[in-house]
């Protein structure tokens, strides 16, 4: 146990036996094999003492209480407002802060975090069968599970993968060892890659024409899908008005169904086309150049209803990994609690023997590197232009990407918003209530408030003065189930 953790020196006799049943809650978590958690009945708990931070924006309150009954929050605020129940379990947390959980609003189940989820980029088909992949990241996403809870993440939005990924959502959504999910199934696409197409199953939708695109939106929204996706690739200047005339009918039938629309453009043109054709979040910034005041127009009167989100790091993973193979070095993991399952980590070890499977050598490398290190300097630029005018900033990692793991990338990510120029209260309320907003659930997480679902985190350091403090994780609460940061951790390479 750490020192200053919660579950020692600050909990409060009258709590004692919740400290036994979140201890006994907590081994079951580490288990590789773990059922799906049954039902239960959990008595109220009350935190107080701590600095609230409720992800709303507004000003933080200290020696807060918040009142949890079962797995919603009954109250939290001034200890003024917010009375302690007399059969409440009392935590003490002074000295902690409270914050929501945090909602990584892109994710990826169908990818690693490695080459072998993304054969399109560095192809090891070879040494990992594709289809032997998938079956593995169907059959056993609990790994990923733990590192996301372990990290402070209690909510994601698969933005992209096989059918499978939509079985996720009613297999988490009632298991407090696991975070909520949404998501999109596959991506539609005018663009295909031949290496992610398995002889049954699609990741892509091909956007053929027009009538495919909307073929494919009907067939997304019977799967009572959480959005769709459109992976909008810049097209060749022949196909530029044909791809848009696409992208508009996909656009038209997902308005048709009620269903957001999430839009994949990296560049300043085809991020207007999917504005106008209504796309309701666009992820991967604008990265091909400075954005103009029509565009900037253009996220600002949409009043939150368009959110914009950066995933400023991901192409660094791909970068490091390439790196990786050519000089032979192992890349470096940033898992400050020790969350990364040690499957994910075996393999990214593998990085540095990958050099026979690239596509390109040193010199081409170093022009790939230098695009991607131009592109991050107009991302970040971008970022704070628009932030700065009052753009809805929301946030994802794109995890699943190489390099970009479950969990601890979240921190990645929310420290380069910081070091962008967003202030930290203001990537703090980016990466709670307008990603929870993002994926479809600001009804019911995102914030610390009454009514909503008990996704809460306890830090050691005060995020509002730095974000980096998420690192400083310990405890996780997930759907009113209190989880002690330590137990969620890695085990220990030899521990039983």
């Amino acid at each position: 146990m750490r020192s200053g953790s919660i579950l020692g020196s600050v909990m409060l006799a009258a709590s004692a036996a919740l400290l036994v049943l979140a201890g006994c809650a907590d081994r079951e978590s580490s288990t590789a094999e773990r059922p799906a958690a049954a039902p239960e009945i959990r008595k109220t708990v009350a935190l107080v003492g701590g600095t609230l931070v409720n992800g709303a924006g507004e000003d933080v309150v200290p020696e807060a209480v918040v009142v949890i009954e079962g797995d919603r929050i009954a109250c939290a605020g001034p200890g003024a407002d917010c009375g302690v129940p007399d059969a409440a379990r009392v935590i003490d947390v002074s000295g902690r802060w409270i914050t929501p959980g945090i909602v990584d609003a892109h994710v990826h189940f169908s990818q690693t975090a490695w080459a072998d989820g993304r054969p399109d980029a560095l192809d090891v088909r070879a040494l990992y069968p594709f289809e032997a992949v998938q079956y593995r990241q169907r059959t056993m996403p609990e790994r990923y599970f733990r590192s996301y809870l372990c990290a402070g993440v209690t909510a994601v939005f698969d933005v992209g993968g096989f059918p499978w990924t939509w079985t996720l959502r009613s297999r988490t959504e009632a298991d407090v060892f696991a975070p909520h999910v949404a998501a999109a199934g596959p991506l539609i696409s005018h663009v295909s890659p031949p290496q992610w197409v398995l002889p049954a199953e699609r990741k892509i939708i091909e956007l053929a024409d027009s009538e495919s695109g909307r073929a494919g939106v009907r067939y997304i929204a019977a799967n009572r899908s959480d959005a769709v996706k459109l992976w909008f690739i810049a097209p060749t200047d022949e196909m530029r008005t044909e791809i848009d005339a696409r992208v508009r009918a996909v656009a038209e039938e997902a308005d048709n169904y009620g269903i957001p629309l999430i839009v994949h453009a990296t560049s300043l043109r085809e991020a207007k086309v999917a504005v106008k054709a209504g796309a309701r979040v666009l992820v991967h910034s604008v990265q091909d150049r400075p954005v103009d005041e029509e565009f900037i127009g253009m996220m600002t009167a949409s009043s939150g209803e368009v959110l914009y989100m950066p995933t400023l790091t991901v192409r660094g993973g791909y970068v490091r990994m390439y790196e990786s193979a050519l000089t032979g070095e192992v890349p470096e993991i940033d898992d400050p609690n020790r969350c990364v399952d040690e499957d994910t980590l075996t393999k990214i070890a593998e990085s540095a023997e990958a050099r026979e499977y690239m596509r390109f050598g040193e010199e081409r490398f170093e022009s790939y590197a230098a695009r991607a290190a131009e592109a991050y300097e107009i991302m970040v630029a971008n970022l704070r232009v628009l932030h700065e005018a009052g753009a809805t900033i929301a946030m994802g990692t794109d995890a699943g990407n190489p390099l970009t793991v479950a969990g601890p990338s979240v921190y990645t990510e929310m420290e380069a918003m910081q070091d962008a120029g967003m202030s930290p209260m203001s990537v703090i309320v980016a990466a709670t209530r307008n990603s929870a907003r993002a994926m479809n659930r600001e009804q019911d997480m995102g914030t610390v408030e009454a009514g909503k679902i008990a996704n809460l985190l306890v830090l050691a350091a005060d995020p509002v003065a730095d974000v980096r403090n998420f690192r400083q994780l310990e405890a996780v609460i997930r759907g009113g189930r209190f989880h002690n940061q330590h137990s969620l951790q890695r085990p220990e390479r030899g521990a039983h």
